[in-house]
């Protein structure tokens, strides 16, 4: 998995002092684990932020904060429902001895013989929750539907991790391929000319 690193500083709790970061387009944020004695409070700059949220990658983020690291994982992040800045964000502390949960992208590979012949790839699940030590988790759960053809789908329970658990349901939709209107047509063409 690919690491960003991000240099934060250690701020006041309270909702006066998140205020006047916010002004300063800063984003406090809070790092909290099991590692760790107490959260620690700290801020970003909003446009530090920016290569970790809008991205469909993850990342393990390596926070400087004053000067001392820690290896994290972006857990939640709110957004103001006007301007959609990031208002606060909350990591998770992690290390290399204990598992991790995290959301990564779907990523799906090949051309499906279903649209090959006229259908439409669908991919309703974007993301799926893996379970992994940070140094095995992926960058992105690849799929491939070369041999999707129009009216079949694969599920999560098909699918075959390395070193890594998907947590989502087992028959939870990844990718399949519908029918169009083209493939419908064309479908029935085919038929008229056997008969």
């Amino acid at each position: 998995m690919e690491r960003l690193k991000i240099k934060a500083q250690v701020r006041k709790p309270g909702r006066k002092e998140a205020a006047r970061l916010r002004k300063e387009l800063m984003v406090p944020c809070e790092l909290y684990g099991f590692t760790l004695e107490e959260n620690l409070h700290f801020a970003v700059k909003e446009v530090d932020l920016d290569k970790l949220v809008f991205t469909h990658k993850a990342y393990i983020v390596e926070l400087d904060v004053d000067g001392k690291v820690y290896d994290a994982i972006l857990q939640d992040i709110s957004f103001h429902p006007v301007s959609d800045k990031p208002v606060h964000a909350d990591f998770l502390h992690v290390t290399s001895d204990r598992p991790v949960k995290m959301k990564v992208p779907v990523e799906l590979v090949g051309v499906a013989e279903g649209v090959k012949a006229g259908g439409k790839l669908m991919n309703p699940t974007r993301y799926l929750k893996v379970k992994a030590m940070i140094d095995n988790l992926p960058d992105a759960v690849e799929v491939n539907v070369e041999k999707l053809n129009i009216g079949q789908t694969i599920k999560v329970g098909e699918l075959s991790p390395e070193n890594y658990t998907i947590l989502n349901a087992h028959n939870t939709v990844v990718a399949s391929v519908k029918a169009t209107r083209a493939s419908i047509a064309a479908a029935a063409a085919a038929e008229k000319e056997a008969q």
